[in-house]
C-alpha cells in the first residue's frame, strides 16, 4: 500500500468531496437508495453544502499516494439528532457530537483509511470538548454497521426513517465513545 494519511480538507477539494460523496453511494448504496435519488443528484447544490461544512465542521480527507479516497465530516450534534426517543435530551447532550458523514470509496476499502478517519475527527472533537459522538446508518448497511462495531459504536435502539425519493430508508444510530479503539 502507498503511504496512506489523513489531513484537513480545504476549499479547494470541495470537487473531490462532491465526486467521492456521489460515487460512492452510487456503488455502495445501489438497492439501498432508489434510482431516482442518484439521477436527481445536484453537483452544484452538493458543492456548496461541502463548502459550508469545510467552513463550519471538521472535514478531513483520506489520502493513499497522490489519491483522495475518503473524508469523514464531524462536528457538534443538533438536539434532534441526540435526543432519546421520548424527545427528551440525555444528560450529555451538551458534549456529544455527531459524525454526519463518514465514506470511502469501495475499491480503496478494507485498508484502514475509515478507521483513520474517524480516529482523527474523534481527537479533534475531543479538544473541543465533546466526550462521545453518534452517528447515522441505513439499518441495511452491514459494512458500515461492522466498521462502527469494530471501532467501538453500537447501536443504541433509536432508529429513525428517511423519504428516499419515495422509498423508506430505515436508519439506526450508532454511538461511542471518542478513545476509539480499532476491533478486529
Amino acid at each position: 500500500m502507498a503511504d496512506a494519511a489523513v489531513r484537513p480538507a480545504q476549499f479547494d477539494d470541495v470537487a473531490v468531496i462532491t465526486r467521492i460523496h456521489f460515487d460512492t453511494w452510487r456503488t455502495a448504496y445501489d438497492g439501498l437508495l432508489p434510482p431516482e435519488v442518484f439521477e436527481a443528484f445536484d453537483f452544484t447544490e452538493a458543492e456548496r453544502a461541502w463548502a459550508d461544512a469545510v467552513e463550519h465542521a471538521h472535514v478531513f480527507l483520506a489520502t493513499e499516494g497522490e489519491w483522495t479516497v475518503g473524508f469523514v465530516v464531524a462536528g457538534s450534534a443538533p438536539d434532534q439528532e441526540v435526543q432519546n426517543a421520548d424527545g427528551s435530551l440525555p444528560a450529555d447532550a451538551e458534549t456529544t457530537a455527531l459524525v454526519s458523514t463518514l465514506l470511502v470509496e469501495p475499491r480503496w476499502g478494507r485498508r484502514g483509511h475509515g478507521g483513520r478517519l474517524v480516529a482523527t475527527a474523534a481527537h479533534a472533537l475531543r479538544e473541543q470538548g465533546a466526550t462521545r459522538a453518534v452517528a447515522w446508518i441505513p439499518e441495511a448497511d452491514a459494512a458500515s454497521k461492522s466498521f462502527y462495531a469494530r471501532v467501538g459504536w453500537d447501536p443504541d435502539g433509536t432508529v429513525r426513517t428517511l423519504d428516499a425519493a419515495g422509498r423508506p430508508l430505515r436508519e439506526i444510530r450508532v454511538t461511542g465513545g471518542l478513545a476509539l479503539l480499532l476491533r478486529h
